[in-house]
Formats: structure tokens, C-alpha cells, sequence
């Protein structure tokens, strides 16, 4: 688990983990190696034995983000094995309260007004929260500052504290601090409305044509696992999330249980990796 414990992530982890051991007769242990936006996390899997006893959850900055921003010392091509899907969701955006913006549009204004004097927290460079808010930027022609953290969960309290003005995260994280009045939420980054919120617009609706951020996750293996093995993780990982535990536990961390095959998730990392290349080159977002 390349991020720290108690985070959104960590959870589907767990649930997944504790689906798996029952169905497979495993005890499956969940060790958190956060850092690096992922990198020290997946380093290890890349290196560990192809033997199928070790897998390793993966994250869209993991996959898709980190490998156009920074050096590696692992390559997500050549070293690492897409074995499944797990979830899709969305982000919120929100501001600390003593912010005196109520909409993406004033937000927007607020920062044109005030260049350079607004902030935003991220878990660390390289996550879909650092380079959505660079896209938010570029396509806003705003300056906010980058402030990151080594979890979300910090930059989350900082907003709450007012250190930090802006954040966005998935729904399972920030739904609470919004529905307790600690943030105020001003849209959601997917190009639909979410049900968990209807009241709240997208991004693309509210202020800035065409944004669109959304986040991913799925299970990878080392590459010398043999495909008897891969295919095997991939019927076990299909059932857990099809169970009714694992609906039960994660219905309410704002993602949406996908599965599928290694194929599938293969394309969906080739086709992210292409887009964030592509918008890492236009922001020149870098590691801060």
C-alpha cells in the first residue's frame, strides 16, 4: 500500500484484503510504505519476488502521473503487471470557510484579483491532487500555490484551519468536512453531477469548459509473475469487489466498483498516462 494508513485508499485496501484472505484461504497482510507520491511503495513491489504472494495497490498518480513528473526507480512498463481495476471516482473542491468565495467562478476572480495569495494542499507531487489544480490553473489563468503534504488528510486539516485556502479530494474524504461546515465545497471535478451532492455543480459547468479530473485504482504484480497466476488474482479480485461485503463497506467512499480484466486496466493506464503527459507538458507542473 504505496500511502499511509487511514486515507480513502487505505480502506479499499483493507476491504479487499480481508475479501481476499476469506476467499483464498490467505492471510493477506496490508503494509503501508507511503512516500514519494507512491514511488517508494511500488519500488518495492517492483523488486519483490514474481511468485504472486506479493501485489501491490496501485493509484492513478502510481501509474499514470508520476512517470511523466519525476525520475523513477522503477518503470511501470517494464517492471510491474496490471492485474485489475478496482474503483473509479471523482473530487471535490473546496475552501476553508473564512474564504469569502461561494462558487468556482469567484474563486476564480478571487485568485485573479489576488495573484500568487492563495494556496493549495495536496498529498505530495504527482497526486491527481497537484496536477488537477495545475490543470485548474492553467485553464482558469490563475496563480494559486502548491503547499504539499505527505497525506491528504494534513492538507485537509490545514484548509480547515485556514492555513491552506484551497483542496480538492475524493467524496469518502472530504464528504464529512463539507456536510459539518469545516470546508465549503464548490463543484465536483467529474463532468456529471454526482448523487452524493446533486446541489453542487461540476467544474466544467461552473467556471471552466471541459475540466474533467477523476481518479482510478487496481492491483499490479510484479512483471515475472507468470499469467496462470495474474489470471487467478484477477478472478479473485473480480468476486471481492462483486461481494456484498465489500459493496456494504465501500458504498460510501464516493468510488465506483469497476473489476474487469488485466487487458481493460492495461488500456485505461496507457490512455491516462497519455492525457497527464500531455497536461504535465502544457502546466510544467514539477515536483515541489
Amino acid at each position: 500500500m504505496p500511502s499511509a494508513p487511514g486515507g480513502t485508499p487505505d480502506i479499499i485496501a483493507r476491504v479487499l484484503a480481508s475479501e481476499l484472505g476469506k476467499q483464498m484461504g490467505q492471510q493477506i497482510v496490508v503494509d503501508n510504505r507511503a512516500g514519494a507520491g507512491g514511488a517508494i511503495g511500488m519500488q518495492m513491489l517492483a523488486k519483490a519476488a514474481p511468485d504472486g504472494y506479493t501485489i501491490g495497490y496501485a493509484p492513478i498518480s502510481a501509474l499514470a502521473i508520476n512517470p511523466n513528473l519525476m525520475r523513477l526507480p522503477y518503470d511501470s512498463d517494464k517492471d510491474l503487471q496490471m492485474v485489475a481495476q478496482l474503483v473509479f471516482g471523482l473530487h471535490l473542491l473546496a475552501v476553508t470557510p473564512s474564504l469569502p468565495v461561494r462558487s468556482v467562478q469567484e474563486l476564480i476572480d478571487y485568485a485573479k484579483n489576488n495573484p500568487g495569495q492563495l494556496s493549495y494542499g495536496s498529498s505530495g507531487s504527482g497526486s491527481t491532487q497537484h496536477v488537477g489544480m495545475e490543470m485548474f490553473k492553467l485553464m482558469s489563468g490563475t496563480q494559486i500555490v502548491h503547499v504539499p503534504y505527505k497525506a491528504i488528510q494534513q492538507a485537509i486539516t490545514e484548509v480547515i484551519g485556514g492555513r491552506v485556502q484551497v483542496v480538492f479530494d475524493n467524496l469518502a474524504s472530504m464528504g464529512p468536512h463539507v456536510r459539518a461546515g469545516r470546508v465549503r465545497a464548490l463543484g465536483v471535478t467529474s463532468l456529471k453531477r454526482t448523487p452524493a451532492f446533486p446541489e453542487l455543480p461540476t467544474i466544467s459547468e461552473a467556471g471552466i469548459p471541459g475540466f474533467e479530473v477523476t481518479t482510478w485504482s487496481g492491483v499490479v504484480v510484479p512483471a515475472g509473475v507468470p499469467k496462470a497466476l495474474v489470471a487467478r488474482l484477477n478472478a479473485e479480485i473480480n468476486k471481492a469487489l462483486a461481494s456484498p461485503m465489500a459493496k456494504e463497506k465501500l458504498a460510501g467512499s464516493g468510488y465506483e466498483l469497476v473489476g474487469g480484466t488485466p487487458e481493460q486496466f492495461t488500456e485505461l493506464v496507457r490512455r491516462e498516462t497519455a492525457k497527464w503527459a500531455d497536461v504535465i507538458k502544457r502546466t510544467g507542473a514539477k515536483v515541489d
